[in-house]
C-alpha cells in the first residue's frame, strides 16, 4: 500500500497510527492476509499529516480493481511517483527445467537520491519458488550493484524502500542453494534492478543526462567507491556536465578531497572516451570534440589513479536549473 505526496514521517504516534489503520483497513478488505503482511510505504514531504481518512475510503475500491494485473500494475507505476516525469518499469525472465521464470519492477525517485536508497521506492515481484534465505541475498547483492551505486544530489531522505515477493507460482523447482538456477535468477533480478536504478538517474531531477564515473587503480574497491562517490556528488563536477565543460581539474580535485590518499601525479583521466590528464597534468585535447562528446545523453568519466588493483562504478547526473526549480518550490 503506497502513497505519495507526503512521507508520514516526523508525523508523531499519529503517523504510526496512520500506518497501522491502513495496513488493517488492506488486510480486512483483502480478507486473506493477516495486517502484519501489509507493506506499508509512503513518499512525500516530510512533517505534514497523512490525510489517513481519505486513503481509507479508497481502499475497498483499490482491493476491487487489482484484478487485470496489466492495466493494475501500469496504473500503480504511475500512481507512486512523486517530481518524476515518466513510469518506471522493468522485466525479465529466464528459462529453468523446461518452465520460464518472470521477474517484473517498477520503481520511483527523482530527488533526494544517494545510497543508501533514499527517497527511492521500488517494488519487484517473482513467480519463482526459492527460500527466503537466499531471496534476501539475491536482492542484496543486486541493490548493492545498483540501487546502492547512483546519485542524483548527494541527498538523503527519511524513506526508502525495495522490496521483492516471490509467489511461486512458476512452476519452476525450488531454488534452495546457490546453483546454477540460482545464478540465472540473481541475474535477471540484477538485470531489473539495474535498469530501474538507471531510469532514476536518467529522470533526474532536471537531469539531461547520465554520467557514469568509473574509478581503476585504486588502493582497494572501498577506495575506488569513496572517489566515485565524491566525484559524482560534486556540484562543481555536476555543472560542468550540464555544460558538457571538460574541466577535468575539478574531477581531479574532487578526488583529492575524498579521503583517499593517492599521488596526484600519477592520475590519468578520460572524459566521453577523450583522454584530457596524464599523470595529473592537463594533456593536450580537442576541446571543441570533447565538448560535443560530453554533451550526450550518456557520458563516462574514468579516473585511473595508478595506485592499485580496487575499482568501482557510480552513476549519476547533471545539475541544471531544473533542480533548483524543482526544490525552489517544492511545497509552495
Amino acid at each position: 500500500m503506497v502513497n505519495s505526496g507526503n512521507a508520514n514521517c516526523c508525523t508523531g504516534p499519529e503517523g504510526i497510527e496512520a500506518a497501522v489503520a491502513t495496513a488493517s483497513k488492506v488486510a480486512r478488505e483483502l480478507g486473506e492476509a493477516g495486517s502484519s503482511q501489509i507493506l506499508v510505504c509512503s513518499t512525500g514531504v516530510i512533517g505534514v499529516p497523512l490525510p489517513v481518512k481519505k486513503i481509507l475510503r479508497a481502499i475497498p475500491r483499490l482491493v476491487q480493481e487489482r484484478d487485470g494485473a496489466g492495466s493494475a500494475f501500469s496504473r500503480f507505476s504511475r500512481a507512486i511517483l512523486t517530481t518524476d516525469t515518466r513510469a518506471k518499469v522493468a522485466a525479465a525472465n529466464f528459462r529453468t527445467d523446461g518452465r520460464q521464470v518472470r521477474i517484473l519492477g517498477c520503481a520511483k525517485g527523482a530527488g533526494m537520491i544517494h545510497p543508501n536508497m533514499a527517497t527511492m521506492l521500488a517494488f519487484l515481484v517473482t513467480d519463482a519458488a526459492i527460500s527466503s534465505a537466499l531471496l534476501s541475498r539475491a536482492l542484496r547483492a543486486a541493490v548493492g550493484r545498483t540501487f546502492n551505486a547512483i546519485t542524483v544530489d548527494g541527498d538523503t531522505s527519511t524513506n526508502d524502500t525495495v522490496t521483492l515477493l516471490a509467489n511461486g507460482q512458476s512452476g519452476a523447482r525450488k531454488i534452495i542453494r546457490e546453483d546454477k538456477q540460482f545464478n540465472k535468477f540473481q541475474g535477471a533480478l540484477q538485470s531489473v534492478c539495474k535498469t530501474l536504478a538507471l531510469a532514476i538517474v536518467a529522470d533526474g531531477e532536471g537531469a539531461q543526462r547520465v554520467v557514469k564515473i568509473e574509478i581503476h587503480g585504486a588502493p582497494s574497491d572501498q577506495a575506488a567507491d569513496q572517489i566515485a562517490r565524491t566525484i559524482a556528488n560534486s556540484p562543481l563536477v555536476k555543472t560542468a556536465m550540464s555544460g558538457g565543460d571538460p574541466n577535468w581539474g575539478r574531477i581531479l580535485a574532487a578526488a583529492g578531497r575524498s579521503g583517499v590518499v593517492f599521488a596526484p601525479e600519477r592520475v590519468d583521466i578520460r572524459l566521453a572516451g577523450i583522454a584530457v590528464c596524464r599523470n595529473g597534468r592537463e594533456l593536450p585535447f580537442d576541446e571543441r570534440r570533447a565538448h560535443r562528446q560530453m554533451l550526450r545523453k550518456q557520458v563516462k568519466v574514468t579516473v585511473d589513479l595508478h595506485a592499485g588493483h580496487g575499482h568501482a562504478s557510480v552513476w549519476t547526473c547533471d545539475f541544471t536549473a531544473g533542480y533548483i526549480r524543482i526544490n525552489s518550490s517544492y511545497r509552495t
